[in-house]
């Protein structure tokens, strides 16, 4: 048995099965910043510029006025400077910019810290639209990254693992805690194909399946999440297995749901549950690197490692434990790992813990008179009934993801839905931007009202027959109909 310094030297050692590993990882990580970046300089304006739906400068007044110079400590973000369209856009294209410098491998390490804190600004500026499970396994993938640079060493290693293992099991095990009937029961895929935020047209076909496929994809699901992610520790046999599953389940994923680069970063995230003797298998031999770095594991960024893996794994195992057991964990601790979140690490990962057995849509309408009515178009969300379910993956679009919250009426959600109202009455450009069709041109409508209606997918008989991908029925004018629950 090892001892206790032996264990430590040996978690500062480089890993000689990661160096290719390493190299692609970076690699890859850069298109998928590239890709988040540039998703986000589109809308950024219109989502929280200054005419954007909820103004940066607004929450950055509130959290002044509430914490005086501590806000920057839970709100670490360049926008204090100055938070106008133009420093939105600019801090969004220059992380498109360094990410193409840091996949060509210039300055890895200084790009990769000014990476990760570019979009740290954007996630704390992005307030309600910006707080989903991608941004922040983006974040913390970043954060590790920069190590990288430093060679992967064991502890390294160690704590993609985590990283991994964390995304994957806590979502299968927020699905049991929630104690959601379709999960109990099994139907959740009769469901989710057509209630997920932004389908596509593959999630039309996969919601044609027969049911007991569907049950079955239900217990590959529980499977993958709750048995496979203990595999990433086991032996290389075991690890390469949960590889293999893990990439099938995303790819599966990517082929039924639009879920922008989330299934796409956690496939890269298992190349360290592989290793370099199987790269240098699968990778067609003319992008292997003629030299690979040779690393030392004597570099100060990997000795300052072990405080980071303290701050990741306490405030990851506090936050899961939060969401499992409530009030019962201390106030001290609670706020520890706020603040250690708000940098953008040690977060939990919950993907889908409850399934919604309906789907609303909102039609937004403007009006001059109060009696001829119009319709605004989105750019991805459900519409016209003939419209075929848009593909968008990798990119986020933000606005369109936010309206599958708003039927349920949760007061963070309406607040976020009446503000987006009121900047179509006052015709911001920012925000129509945003759409895909304005039906007033330059004048905006001087009334809004919205249609809820209830969605379904058609079936291989009633495609034929209309030409449509969906169905609907009217429920009446919202707020005034019964909420979506959950």
């Amino acid at each position: 048995m090892k001892s206790l310094s032996q264990f430590i030297s040996h978690s500062f050692e480089i890993s000689e099965e990661h160096l290719l590993t390493s190299w692609l990882f970076i690699k890859l990580l850069a298109i998928i910043y590239f890709i988040a970046f540039l998703s986000l300089a589109v809308q950024i304006p219109g989502l929280v510029g200054p005419n954007g739906i909820m103004p940066l400068q607004e929450q950055l007044d509130y959290a002044f006025e509430q914490n005086g110079y501590w806000a920057f400590l839970y709100m670490p973000t360049v926008f204090w400077v100055n938070s106008g369209d133009i420093a939105l856009q600019l801090v969004s294209y220059a992380g498109c910019f360094l990410s193409v410098a840091l996949f060509f491998g210039y300055s890895e390490r200084k790009i990769l810290i000014i990476l990760f804190i570019l979009y740290l600004s954007l996630f704390h500026a992005g307030q309600t639209f910006l707080t989903f499970q991608w941004d922040t396994l983006l974040m913390e993938a970043g954060f590790l990254a920069i190590f990288l640079t430093a060679g992967p060493s064991h502890l390294l290693i160690f704590l993609f693992h985590w990283l991994l293992f964390r995304l994957r099991f806590m979502s299968g095990l927020a699905k049991l805690l929630t104690e959601d009937p379709s999960w109990a029961n099994l139907t959740t895929l009769n469901y989710y194909f057509e209630t997920q935020p932004l389908p596509h047209v593959g999630s039309w076909y996969f919601n044609q399946l027969p049911e007991w496929l569907l049950q079955a994809g239900v217990l590959f699901t529980f499977f993958t999440e709750l048995i496979v992610p203990f595999f990433i520790f086991l032996p290389r046999k075991f690890r390469i297995f949960a590889a293999v599953i893990t990439i099938f389940m995303q790819l599966l994923i990517i082929a039924s749901s639009n879920h922008n680069w989330i299934n796409l970063l956690t496939i890269v995230l298992c190349l360290f549950v592989l290793d370099d003797r199987i790269i240098r298998k699968i990778m067609p031999g003319f992008l292997l690197p003629a030299n690979l770095k040779k690393y030392s594991g004597d570099s100060k960024l990997t000795r300052a490692l072990p405080v980071f893996a303290v701050l990741i794994i306490t405030s990851s195992v506090a936050t899961f434990l939060n969401i499992t057991i409530g009030d019962k964990i201390p106030g001290a601790i609670q706020q520890y790992t706020y603040l250690v979140r708000s940098w953008g690490i040690g977060h939990a990962y919950h993907i889908f813990p409850t399934m919604q057995t309906e789907r609303q849509e909102l039609q937004i309408e403007g009006s001059y008179d109060g009696k001829e009515w119009k319709a605004y178009q989105f750019k991805y969300k459900p519409g016209p009934l003939s419209q075929a379910p848009k593909f968008n993956v990798p990119h986020q679009p933000r606005l369109d993801w936010m309206m599958w919250f708003v039927p349920p009426r949760n007061p963070e959600f309406m607040y976020f839905f009446g503000r987006f109202l009121d900047r179509l009455e006052q015709g911001s450009p920012q925000v129509l931007d945003l759409l895909d069709y304005n039906p007033f041109g330059d004048k905006p409508p001087k009334y809004t009202r919205v249609l809820a209606f209830k969605y379904e997918f058609t079936n291989f008989e009633e495609r034929r027959e209309t030409g449509n991908w969906w169905k609907y029925e009217y429920l009446g004018e919202f707020p005034n109909v019964r909420p979506r629950r959950p």
